[in-house]
């Protein structure tokens, strides 16, 4: 999971029921996890980053407070100015981090952070200077792949890309090696890729930091169907569906399904979608891997492996990947 709130403009709800009715008249029905986060969302995703269940955000967190040195010299090892561009930067609570690394190396670089957020941006580029006073920032609001592109149309230096967050297994291992390999294309022959994966671990802690006994994982998968009533004007009884959650030891694929609990029509404005009982509505993919798993994504989207950073459990892993 990873959080960026998408403002409501007249393009966006459009985009967003467009979407919304792609996914729930397929077979089998889904919905876009980027949807997740109104302000309701963004508050329930708090809460699951604080519940006992979810290791994920402590563990990148550690390798970011107590590593960052480390990362920092990795980063700098050929001594040129670089860019550092980071996609989703979100609140850069665990970039700054490796910001302040580099700042105290003495480090010529600027830092790029991409988010599909305006709001983030803005803020990004007020606050942080107030806490690294000679930051060298320009934020990037649009798409991913858009805002890098105009990254390396401002600057010829080398680049730096930082995907952070397990954000990487919000997609399936298909659109994982789609996704690398567009990044690639963007980038030049030794410009360096730091990207987050969440390990595979016991089935049960994982199953249980998206099915947690209190209920809040719950709440963050009906929230998107109460935002869909609020912002489009639609009609789901919520207390018609339920969360299931999954977890594959083999594949590594932990999915969350809300199940609808009896036949129903549910209306969207004036479109009406039709659910028989048990039916099910495919809501997020969170991918686990094991290390040979990250070494074959880079060997299969031109990457090379250089170095892997590990939280003191090994939930967690920051690898560093050089364009081959």
């Amino acid at each position: 999971m990873s959080t960026t709130t998408i403002e409501i403009t007249t393009d966006n709800k459009t985009q967003f029921l467009q979407e919304t009715l792609t996914g729930l008249r397929s077979e089998p029905k889904f919905m876009l996890s980027k949807y997740f986060y109104d302000a309701t969302g963004d508050r329930i995703f708090q809460q699951i980053m604080e519940m006992e269940e979810y290791y994920l955000t402590n563990a990148e967190m550690e390798i970011l407070q107590y590593q960052s040195a480390q990362l920092s010299q990795a980063i700098s090892a050929d001594g040129t100015a670089f860019d550092l561009i980071e996609l989703g930067a979100g609140d850069a609570t665990k970039s700054i981090h490796l910001l302040k690394s580099l700042m105290d190396d003495q480090m010529e670089f600027s830092y790029f952070p991409i988010d599909i957020s305006a709001h983030v941006i803005s803020d990004l580029e007020e606050n942080l200077p107030k806490k690294l006073p000679s930051l060298d920032i320009k934020g990037l609001n649009g798409d991913y792949f858009d805002m890098l592109k105009k990254a390396t149309e401002l600057s010829e230096r080398r680049k730096v890309v930082l995907f952070m967050g397990a954000n990487i297994g919000n997609m399936t291992i298909a659109d994982a090696e789609s996704f690398c390999l567009s990044l690639k294309q963007l980038l030049s022959p030794n410009d360096l890729l730091i990207i987050g994966f969440d390990l595979k671990k016991n089935p049960q802690q994982i199953l249980a930091a998206y099915n947690d006994k209190g209920g809040i994982t719950r709440s963050f998968n009906l929230n998107l169907l109460q935002r869909i009533n609020k912002e489009l004007d639609g009609d789901f009884n919520i207390d018609q569906f339920e969360h299931y959650a999954s977890y594959d030891p083999a594949s590594g694929a932990c999915k969350s399904y809300l199940i609808s609990l009896k036949n129903q029509i549910v209306n969207i404005g004036r479109h009406a979608i039709h659910f028989i009982e048990n039916e099910y509505i495919f809501m997020e993919i969170s991918q686990k891997y094991s290390l040979g798993d990250i070494d074959q994504l880079a060997a299969k989207t031109g990457f090379k492996p250089l170095q892997r950073f590990f939280d003191h459990n090994q939930y967690f892993v920051d690898a560093i990947w050089k364009v081959d």
